[in-house]
């Protein structure tokens, strides 16, 4: 069963390239959002430019370790099915469910500016970016608390933590409208 915590391991490594992707995307967002209000020709060439990283970090990067990262923990289940029937591991899962949601969105976000069709604005794809990092805090707490009950206090922290990012946001947008070069 040593073979075990190699599966584990690389199911944490894509765990962590996969959250690297989720992470950079909405900010290839947010440049393309804010690229497309530029003059010619400087939007032309961002809007080149954008498209090309975005599409290099989601198709490369970003799919492949979501697919790897599903895939060796569907092993890790398979090989510790008891694991399944732990209250925390389903509160978990839950959480890597929505994690697929936001994937998806994220997905539909990236085809939409392919097309050059902004639907979004940069201020909320600054919110929406914090969408991975608080599912991140949840599945964290729960795996190592490995407790169905005191996820709820990382609940509670989970929305502190949204409160004081959305704050940040605000506090950023401030200043960047004292200093838009920030």
């Amino acid at each position: 069963m040593q073979y075990y915590y190699y599966i584990k391991a690389l199911h944490l490594i894509f765990v962590v390239t996969w959250f690297a992707g989720l992470f950079y995307i909405p900010r290839l967002f947010i440049y393309h959002i804010e690229a497309s209000k530029k003059p010619s020709p400087e939007l032309e060439i961002l809007s080149k430019q954008l498209k090309l990283m975005t599409k290099r970090l989601w198709n490369i990067i970003t799919w492949p370790s979501a697919i790897l990262c599903t895939l060796f923990a569907l092993v890790l289940l398979h090989l510790n099915s008891g694991l399944i029937y732990q209250p925390w591991m389903q509160v978990k899962l839950g959480f890597v469910v929505l994690l697929w949601i936001y994937h998806i969105r994220n997905h539909i976000i990236y085809k939409e500016l392919q097309r050059d069709e902004i639907k979004y604005t940069s201020n909320y794809m600054r919110i929406w970016n914090e969408g991975a990092t608080i599912i991140l805090f949840a599945v964290i707490f729960l795996v190592v608390l490995k407790s169905a009950i005191n996820w709820i206090f990382g609940v509670v922290g989970i929305f502190l933590l949204g409160i004081l990012l959305m704050l940040g946001i605000r506090l950023y947008k401030r200043l960047r409208s004292k200093n838009p070069e920030a």
